[in-house]
């Protein structure tokens, strides 16, 4: 699977948790995917934390409007009724609760819902931005994110090793290989992706993930 079959998997089994009339905040890179995958007869507003609330999928190549960008500095669209507010507003709207679900990406996930997706030691980074804000105030905190790094590590540990953004707020993980829920017992492996097995999950990830006796599957 490529990276951007990966990319599509994750964002379509993300959209499968979205409810008719959410508030979702799309954080930047892989969890702008969710966007395109919208399942039929519901209608969510996704905030970018530049201030948009009212994003559509991704533009058509070729139709970007150079006004229209998310906090990544990424393309987006608007849906009709959309509205533009500042910073002071988009992170009252964040800091007060009113988020339904946050989708972030991750550098590393433990099995206690510890995330760490905003810096490496000794490399620059622009700053932590928006996500400690995010998984404090929003409902639900879903990762999305590839089950591995570049070089094969697993993301997903029994604790990280790297500067936290947030401690126990994450509640699912979502990656191109399983669907993991994050209980006050520990991970909770919830589905697999279709052609692979629980062996082979189980192989992969360095946290300890409870089994069930049914676990689903998923695909693209």
């Amino acid at each position: 699977m490529d990276k951007e079959a990966r990319r599509k998997l994750i964002g379509k089994r993300i959209a499968l948790e979205l409810k008719d009339g959410d508030f979702v905040n799309l954080g930047i890179g892989l969890p702008t995917e969710v966007a395109n995958h919208i399942p039929p007869g519901i209608k969510v507003f996704f905030q970018s934390e530049n201030g948009i609330m009212g994003v559509g999928p991704a533009p058509e190549p070729g139709k970007e409007d150079k006004n229209l960008i998310n906090a990544g500095g990424g393309y987006i669209t608007a849906i009709p009724g959309a509205s533009y507010f500042d910073s002071c507003l988009s992170f009252s709207i964040i800091r007060g609760g009113h988020i339904d679900m946050t989708v972030l990406g991750a550098l590393q996930v433990d099995q206690e819902g510890n995330l760490a997706n905003w810096m490496i030691p000794g490399k620059l980074v622009p700053g932590m931005g928006g996500a400690m804000d995010l998984v404090t105030g929003a409902r639900k905190v879903v990762i999305a994110m590839e089950h591995c790094d570049k070089h094969g590590n697993c993301k997903i540990l029994k604790k990280c090793t790297l500067p936290l953004t947030a401690k126990n707020k994450v509640n699912l993980i979502v990656t191109e290989k399983a669907v993991m829920e994050v209980t006050s017992q520990g991970l909770v492996l919830r589905e697999i992706v279709e052609g692979t097995t629980v062996e082979e999950i189980v192989k992969v990830t360095e946290a300890t993930l409870t089994i069930p006796e049914n676990v689903g599957t998923f695909k693209l």
